[in-house]
């Protein structure tokens, strides 16, 4: 079976996508992944799968997202041999539901996240209504899709009438054994895009009442400025440290050199409510306790294996006193650690791999 997979991002950081095209290849699937060319693009790693990567003229907002749709589906239209567009998220579904139509294609829907209700759309009225249109017109016509948690696939199935299958974000199964961290300075690690939503504001500031740590943040975004800003402003500049992106075999060296891994996400719409983002599954892979939100999924996760400390809301007095507690109170910390190396022989890509494969095969 030849599948194309359509995302709106460059490809090289995409983690999940990579281990879902990489499993699909290396199970005699033909697999093809298509993103976008960016400004700064770097150029492309081999992989066991195809990439092919669209120029657009514009590089955001609603330009971007309609001139990068016609553009996919001119691709997907005269693309010569392939049996099943599975389109990431909503903002590639309509070129992916129109080509599908047009040649006769099986059609799959994935979900990373609930598209219409992410921070730089909630609040937004006239966005997130455009995009709950284009849900509401096209999911129904899908048999087969999958999301990243159980509370999506529900408000999913209930929305659009639709069955949806659960892949979560597990990292791959690591054997690595985290050292004792016996450190002076420790690492405080933030891995992903920085945007809003994410408690990076409020993580930043924390580290005004913080001796001994370092908070590494990894990735670009929107408030990449801003963030570097207040660093500067609040002369943060010993104990912040931006490190830009990295490729994924790049930050996993850093993820194993951390001693505790942030995942702290502003309840603003049931996007991050519901998330099950992957960065926590790669903290636990590196044998990393996370200090996380009590939300959903993170609290079910918790409550199979303790690997987190839970915050109510991310205020940086609450994180700085969450990390002290975790500072001084080392057989707790060893606690969640050890919990780490447990949970990882049952949250990893291996188990959500046979699912993935399950639903293709049926497909």
């Amino acid at each position: 079976m030849r599948i194309i997979f359509t995302v709106s991002n460059d490809l090289s950081y995409d983690q999940r996508m990579h281990r879902i095209c990489h499993s699909l290849a290396s199970n005699h699937f033909d697999v093809m992944l298509v993103g976008r060319t960016r400004p700064h693009s770097i150029p492309l790693t081999t992989k066991a799968f195809r990439q092919k990567r669209l120029s657009c003229i514009s590089q955001k907002g609603f330009l971007f997202y309609a001139e990068y749709n016609v553009r996919l589906f001119l691709f997907l239209l005269f693309q010569k041999k392939y049996d099943a567009i599975c389109s990431i998220d909503l903002d590639t579904l309509p070129a992916g539901f129109l080509a599908s139509i047009l040649r006769q294609k099986k059609r799959v829907f994935d979900a990373h996240e609930y598209f219409s209700e992410v921070p730089e759309v909630v609040n937004r009225p006239m966005v997130k209504s455009f995009w709950e249109m284009i849900a509401r017109r096209i999911l129904p016509h899908y048999k087969h899709a999958y999301t990243v948690g159980k509370h999506l696939a529900a408000i999913f199935e209930q929305a659009y009438q639709v069955p949806f299958q659960v892949v979560r974000n597990a990292a791959v199964l690591s054997e690595h054994k985290p050292d004792n961290h016996t450190s002076s300075q420790k690492i405080l690690l933030y891995q992903g895009a920085l945007n809003e939503g994410r408690g990076l504001e409020a993580t930043i500031e924390a580290m005004q009442y913080l001796d001994g740590i370092t908070l590494v943040l990894v990735g670009e975004g929107d408030l990449s400025t801003k963030l570097r800003t207040l660093t500067d402003d609040l002369q943060l500049g010993d104990k912040v440290v931006f490190k830009g992106f990295m490729e994924p075999i790049q930050l996993k060296v850093v993820t194993q050199q951390a001693w505790l891994g942030i995942n702290l996400l502003e309840n603003r719409g049931l996007s991050y409510y519901y998330s099950l983002a992957n960065k926590f599954f790669d903290y636990v892979q590196a044998g990393v306790p996370i200090l996380t939100m009590d939300f959903p999924e993170y609290k079910a996760l918790n409550q199979e294996h303790e690997v987190a400390y839970l915050l109510s809301e991310p205020k940086p007095e609450l994180i700085a006193i969450a990390i002290r507690n975790m500072l001084f109170e080392p057989n707790y910390y060893e606690k969640l650690q050890q919990n780490c190396l447990v949970a990882r022989n049952f949250w990893n890509w291996s188990q959500e791999e046979i699912t993935l494969l399950r639903i293709w095969s049926s497909i």
